[in-house]
């Protein structure tokens, strides 16, 4: 609201110019001024996930993004969701310690107890994020809408952005088999026009065939954007277990030089 730092006193993040923020009883807090315009994943979309990503189906995704993370410093989950990603992050680089932000309480209150060196916190990713300016060495953006010009004021000169995106044949197998939705053929060009302010640095493509039975495949239909409009009914009528593809691409970003 005011820009000064918070600092915990009596169970809530106070300023020195009186704006408070109570600490939920889960031990997150909810940095916004006004009331949220949308509130992001629901709770059983949530619970899907906490419990696919349980099973360590896309631990190959956190591993690759824990070996390009530096070795202390704040690293900043945006768009975090549960902030499994962040905890495997965490625990490979101990003098790290995290923050994971995401618009949905049902998220954060599981964000909330991901690691002992993590905090949570509830806000609008897509406005102004309640962070100081420089103060992350690592933003990480994995399966999340990005907020561009946010990454760059809230990251050090020398810090890194790592994001992950799907690529083309993602869950190509439950793409057609359910009708789940398909990733846009541009989303590379749109992932670099939503980041003014950073130079490509390295891509890799990771992939893995995973061989899911059922309540997995039925969490990995719920879990993501399909689940607003896909009824994951239709796995019942899958193989069990069944292969599909699970693959991304993990971009690294640092900040543009000035001139």
């Amino acid at each position: 609201m005011c820009g000064s730092p918070l600092r915990p006193v009596d169970g809530a993040l106070r300023c020195a110019a009186g704006h408070g923020f109570d600490l939920a009883r889960q031990g997150y807090a909810q940095l916004t001024a006004g009331p949220l315009k949308h509130t992001g994943d629901t709770a059983p979309m949530v619970a899907a996930r906490a419990a696919f990503l349980a099973g360590g189906h896309f631990r190959f995704v956190a591993d690759a993004l824990a070996a390009q993370a530096p070795a202390e410093g704040l690293v900043v989950d945006v768009g975090a969701g549960t902030a499994y990603h962040l905890g495997v992050v965490l625990d490979a680089r101990p003098g790290t310690v995290g923050l994971a932000l995401d618009v949905s309480k049902a998220a954060v209150r599981r964000a909330a107890r991901a690691h002992p060196r993590a905090a949570a916190v509830v806000c609008d990713t897509w406005a102004r994020l309640p962070l100081a300016d420089g103060a992350a060495r690592l933003v990480l953006n994995v399966f999340a809408p990005r907020n561009g010009v946010e990454f760059r004021r809230i990251l050090a000169p020398d810090g890194v952005l790592l994001v992950v995106t799907p690529v083309a044949d993602h869950l190509g197998e439950l793409v057609e088999a359910l009708g789940l939705l398909r990733v846009d053929p541009a989303k590379p060009d749109r992932v670099a026009a939503s980041l003014p302010g950073f130079t490509l640095v390295a891509q890799e493509r990771h992939a893995r065939v995973l061989r899911l039975g059922r309540p997995d495949l039925r969490a990995l239909v719920e879990m993501g954007p399909s689940a607003w409009h896909t009824d994951a009914a239709g796995v019942a009528d899958l193989p069990d277990p069944y292969e599909v593809t699970a693959a991304v691409r993990l971009a690294r970003y640092a900040v543009t030089a000035a001139g």
